[in-house]
């Protein structure tokens, strides 16, 4: 298997999870949190990297009709946001899952640059994996609220890319 083909299945079976968590968190779950960790708002803020970094750049990345980049930060000067609905969570989750094959085809994996500013010093398979890292970090913290909230999540395999 080439690396290309293990990044598909990760990535496919990392977004199953998150969707797991997010379909299987409770309406009264979804919004709590102290501001801005919400638990609808650290899904998002999964998400949406995750998807960023299927892209070349920050000026080639096509984002999800609904983003809102306000609603993509957890740290800082946050300014509260208007939740996304749980089926509009799921909607984006799909969206990034069917982006995955294609961009990773596309992806120049022997790049010496990630392609983001911010990581000045990481190759373009390095942030794929990085990316990865950073997606199940916060797809362990969702589930350690579904847990504190008496819902459990599934470990979920290696995906067909």
């Amino acid at each position: 298997m080439d690396v290309r083909q293990a990044l598909k299945r990760q990535n496919h079976a990392a977004l199953a999870m998150l969707r797991q968590a997010v379909e299987r968190c409770p309406e009264e779950v979804w919004t709590s949190g102290a501001h801005p960790r919400t638990f609808w708002r650290i899904a998002y803020h999964a998400a949406a990297y995750a998807h960023l970094y299927l892209f070349d750049d920050l000026a080639s990345f096509k984002p999800w009709s609904k983003h809102r980049l306000d609603c993509t930060y957890l740290e800082g000067e946050v300014e509260p946001a208007e939740p996304y609905t749980i089926a509009e969570m799921l909607e984006c989750i799909d969206l990034i899952d069917a982006d995955v094959d294609p961009s990773l085809d596309r992806l120049d994996l022997s790049a010496e640059s990630s392609g983001f500013t911010w990581y000045p010093t990481v190759t373009r398979v390095e942030l794929q994996i990085l990316s990865l890292r950073h997606l199940h970090g916060h797809i362990g913290q969702l589930s350690e609220i579904l847990i504190e909230n008496g819902v459990d999540t599934d470990w979920i395999g290696p995906q067909p890319g």
